[in-house]
């Protein structure tokens, strides 16, 4: 299992830096997970968007899924596409209500197609597992301001957690109980006052790591205006030797 950084931003693209999306890829199935601001250009570098597999979703904010509207035109209107993707419809896993709300996103105009179902297939989220090709996928639902889930997903005996958007819970640990890998939400430094329910600091994202037993801390969705070293060390006070920031394009082996 390996994972590629198409974006790593948090909340808004950075300089250079599209905002969260990440391709998961064992024995050549490709699963993306979320697909925000940039992240489609990015994908079209690692594999041809017809070569995607499945899509998850973990949220319906914008940084986490602007880039959907860039697939759906993909597959609606590419002059060559090696299959036809109104039959081979792609499977995309997503909160409630993801179809009407990315189709709303896609139109110009209220009186454009309100469903996106011609060429994907959707199915609402919810706590609980279920496969993708050799991938088993668990799924539990985080603390967001709005409809939001974790992923764990498992294959070959390696497991990687990806946090989506969350604060700090109890959910996040048991999800990531004994991963190889935890990638997780890390916007802002630990100091000063922040909103409830958004995020998690670097110190928080590191008690999750030390507390679930996991083998590495991936720290991402750092805001671009968060001074990144200050994330890293603060992870780092409590879960030494093991955190490391995500870099924009990088693969990381599971």
């Amino acid at each position: 299992m390996k994972i590629t950084v198409l974006g790593c931003s948090g909340s808004v693209p950075g300089p250079g830096l599209p905002t969260s999306g990440y391709l998961v890829e064992v024995d050549g199935f490709r699963i993306v997970a979320d697909l925000g601001a940039g992240t489609f250009g990015k994908l079209q570098t690692r594999c041809s968007p017809f070569e995607v597999d499945a899509v998850v979703l973990s949220h319906l904010h914008l940084d986490h899924c602007a880039d959907f509207a860039a697939l759906t035109t993909f597959r609606r209107h590419h002059p060559r596409p090696p299959y036809d993707p109104r039959v081979r419809k792609l499977p995309v896993h997503a909160p409630s209500g993801a179809s009407a709300r990315l189709a709303n996103a896609h139109a110009a105009t209220r009186s454009e197609p309100e469903s996106l179902e011609d060429v994907f297939e959707f199915s609402t989220l919810r706590p609980g597992t279920f496969r993708l090709g050799p991938v088993t996928v668990t799924v539990a639902q985080m603390r967001h301001i709005c409809e939001a889930y974790g992923f764990r997903f498992e294959a070959g005996g390696r497991s990687l957690v990806f946090s989506g958007d969350t604060a700090a819970c109890r959910e996040l640990v048991e999800l990531a109980r004994g991963a190889d890998v935890l990638m997780a939400d890390t916007a802002w430094q630990d100091r000063g006052s922040r909103p409830d329910n958004l995020h998690m600091s670097g110190r928080e994202a590191a008690e999750i790591a030390a507390e679930a037993g996991v083998g590495r801390l991936l720290l991402t969705h750092v805001l671009p205006w968060s001074n990144r070293d200050a994330v890293l060390a603060d992870a780092v006070h409590v879960f030494p030797g093991r955190s490391s920031l995500v870099e924009q394009d990088a693969v990381y082996d599971v």
